[in-house]
């Protein structure tokens, strides 16, 4: 049986919704938690597919959201709107801190199309060879990939949770097929669920791809109804601005 590929047009609600199934089953074993995520991860790529979603914009604020459940992770009280003016408000020769380091390497990593050169540049402590030996670490389906990678960097270094998981969503970029790091994993796994090996560490990455994937799809309709709203009423702020530049002009 064939499906018809999905075809959405400008109206940002028409941006196919998450089917409450996704987010309503219970998942008891690690093949129902896999196929959930499965069913969520492709409605996110459709999604992702969608024009009409700023997907840069998206992107950013995802990675704010992967920032704070890292540096909740390392016991710091920093929230989303104080770590996004630590970064916005820095100015020539200033120290990030910590905090600040962490927002930008995930900013880094989700501006720039995934190769090893553009996760440098995100993880600068980082070598290219050792981050290329890590992204080669994980085997299998993308999620099963991703959390072999995740597992590898934490083993090798224990205290490298924000490069490993930088890395785990680029790898599940790549297995996924997508230009961009699309930060997911962070915002849903737990702090206990970076203990984790094996099959519980898999099981624990599906289920946080679940609720990111759910998370995600919401934040894209409120970036595409926004975006709409604002390129409806651009030519009317244009004709005001142009009435006033007129006005000046003759007086």
């Amino acid at each position: 049986m064939t499906y018809a590929r999905p075809t959405f047009d400008s109206d940002p609600l028409s941006l196919p919704q998450m089917p409450p199934w996704v987010t309503s089953a219970r998942a008891e074993t690690l093949e129902d938690v896999a196929f959930l995520s499965g069913a969520a991860l492709n409605h996110l790529h459709l999604v992702l597919r969608y024009d009409p979603v700023p997907q840069a914009l998206l992107r950013d604020k995802l990675a704010l959201r992967a920032t704070e459940a890292c540096v909740a992770f390392s016991g710091r009280p920093e929230r989303a709107g104080e770590l996004r003016d630590v970064v916005h408000l820095l100015r020539p020769g200033d120290l990030p801190g910590p905090a600040g380091e962490t927002c930008l390497a995930w900013r880094r990593a989700t501006e720039r199309p995934v190769t090893v050169k553009a996760l440098v540049r995100a993880l600068p402590e980082l070598q290219g060879d050792q981050i290329a030996s890590w992204l080669d670490a994980g085997q299998g389906a993308p999620v099963s990939r991703a959390a072999m990678v995740l597992e590898t960097v934490l083993d090798d270094a224990p205290r490298a949770e924000v490069p490993a998981l930088v890395l785990a969503d680029a790898t599940l970029a790549q297995g996924l097929g997508w230009d961009h790091v699309v930060p997911l994993l962070a915002a849903g796994l737990k702090r206990a669920d970076m203990r984790k090996r094996g099959e519980d560490l898999r099981s624990a990455c599906h289920r946080a791809l679940v609720s990111s994937a759910v998370d995600a799809v919401r934040l894209s309709t409120h970036l595409a109804r926004r975006a709409a709203h604002l390129k409806a009423v651009a030519p009317n702020w244009k004709q005001k601005a142009a009435a006033a530049c007129a006005a000046s002009w003759s007086t």
